[in-house]
């Protein structure tokens, strides 16, 4: 194990993590607020980077074994020193609520212990909606593109912070890779930015939403969401980008480079925007009679498939009160999420469709014992090893739900709240059903379920191995 290594990469994450936290300084200074906790928390984030940064490492290669390391220690300290602000300048007093709020941010969760949004200061909702933006990508591959990092072996980091199945690489460095993503996730920032601009938005509240849908989180300005608006057209905006968020980034690659044909056969792609659909179609049909038109309908459809899929989480009606079909269809979705390679949590319509496409190929092989049964994705032949690691996922992905239902269940909420939190949480989609539904909050659990809805936000995020490995006895020997 390469600590030295190790403790070097966490300092530039930090160093990253303080400079970052100048823009909501900034932002505080212009609407005059008082920016202690800002400067404070700098000062102890850039402290604690040279600290660790003063450990130079021998040798600057990082394998497999150091990049979840490096991932899973990165996510955690910078939950820890990013609540700092919060609880320094009193808008979020218990230090807990600030670490779960934090976290929340950066795993692009969106679920709050906060009940008066509009009552938080300008520099703290800039920090809590940014906080989804610096996540959704990744702020591991945010220090590749801008920091020079281990060599060829810093493609460990990428795979280990970037959610799907598989992660490649655009162009041949992994360091070009990093820079391009985050070029596309700029663009489409600030192009979503000055449409909701140009609707009606305050400048400050148009950046924030754009933060929000970009990283697939959800966090608003206003405590009713997107929903305070009442805007069809900033509706509309915001949809269409948390589904455009919700897609693979290689595809918008392959789409700057003219592979147009390869971007319409991918089946993943396919099979997303098919669910959209049929989910949206049914959706309205089924609660069309709660709002006197197929159209108003259509439009509350359209808006909350698009934020649960991309797992946003952004709301604008309370679909706690929509039919049992509409409500266990948003639930199936909240498993689904989004696609690979996206800002979007949930198993990822690739596991999905290989999960499926498994089972099928098993029930073939039942019926006839001695023929070959290959699973094939994208016309290609999907190898054992990672039909194998797909299933090896899913079990898993169950196993921590029920854990952290059980777990959580000793606050004595319902059945219904307490499951769907625990999902909402581990998928990262914010709100979920009854008391977390869109306008509730997970303010009433207890700290110790907070931690523990925390610690699934992270291992939702970072999909498992990351932050499970780091308790692994196996990980931290010779």
């Amino acid at each position: 194990m390469n600590y030295r290594m190790i403790s070097h990469t966490l300092g530039s994450v930090l160093a990253c993590l303080a400079v970052l936290m100048l823009l909501p300084l900034a932002a505080g200074l212009c609407y005059g607020e008082n920016v202690l906790g800002f400067v404070v928390a700098v000062v102890i984030t850039a402290a604690v980077s040279f600290f660790l940064r003063s450990f130079k490492p021998r040798s600057t290669d990082i394998y497999a074994r150091e990049g979840f390391v490096i991932v899973g220690l990165a996510w955690i300290s910078m939950s820890l020193l990013g609540a700092l602000p919060f609880v320094i300048s009193g808008q979020i007093p218990n230090y807990i609520d600030a670490v779960f709020e934090t976290v929340s941010g950066f795993t692009t969760t969106g679920a709050s212990i906060l009940t008066d949004i509009e009552g938080m200061s300008h520099g703290c909702l800039f920090w809590r909606s940014f906080t989804h933006w610096i996540g959704g990508m990744g702020v591991l591959v945010f220090v590749m593109a801008v920091l020079p990092m281990s060599g060829e072996h810093s493609m460990h980091i990428m795979r280990a912070e970037v959610p799907g199945p598989t992660v490649g690489k655009l162009v041949p460095r992994a360091r070009e890779t990093a820079k391009i993503l985050y070029l596309m996730y700029m663009a489409l920032t600030a192009l979503e930015t000055i449409f909701l601009k140009a609707g009606g938005m305050s400048f400050f509240d148009a950046l924030l939403h754009a933060f929000g849908t970009a990283g697939t989180g959800g966090f608003s300005t206003k405590a009713a969401s997107v929903g305070a608006f009442n805007s069809l057209y900033v509706e509309m905006v915001i949809s269409v980008f948390m589904l455009l968020f919700s897609v693979n980034f290689n595809l918008y690659y392959l789409l700057l480079i003219g592979r147009v044909k390869d971007v319409l056969k991918n089946e993943e792609l396919r099979w997303f925007l098919a669910i959209v659909l049929f989910s949206v179609l049914t959706i309205a049909v089924n609660i069309s009679g709660m709002y006197g038109s197929f159209t108003t309908a259509l439009r509350h459809a359209f808006f909350n498939v698009s934020t649960i899929i991309s797992t946003t989480g952004f709301g604008t009606v309370d679909f706690n009160l929509w039919p049992q079909y509409s409500k266990w269809l948003l639930i199936l979705l909240m498993f689904i999420g989004a696609c690979a390679g996206s800002t979007g949590g949930g198993l990822k319509v690739s596991r999905v469709v290989m999960l499926l496409k498994s089972a099928e190929a098993e029930l073939k092989k039942m019926i006839r014992p001695r023929s070959v049964t290959r699973v094939q994705l994208e016309g290609k032949r999907v190898e054992t090893g990672a039909v194998h690691a797909v299933n090896t996922f899913f079990v898993m992905y169950l196993m921590i739900l029920l854990v952290c239902t059980l777990l959580i269940s000793v606050d004595g909420f319902d059945m219904e709240t307490n499951f769907t939190g625990a999902l909402a949480c581990l998928s990262n989609i914010g709100p979920g059903m009854s008391l977390v539904g869109p306008t509730g909050s997970y303010s009433m659990f207890s700290s110790f379920s907070k931690i523990i809805l925390s610690l699934a936000m992270l291992i939702g995020r970072l999909e498992i191995y990351p932050i499970l490995l780091l308790f692994s006895r196996h990980t931290w020997k010779r």
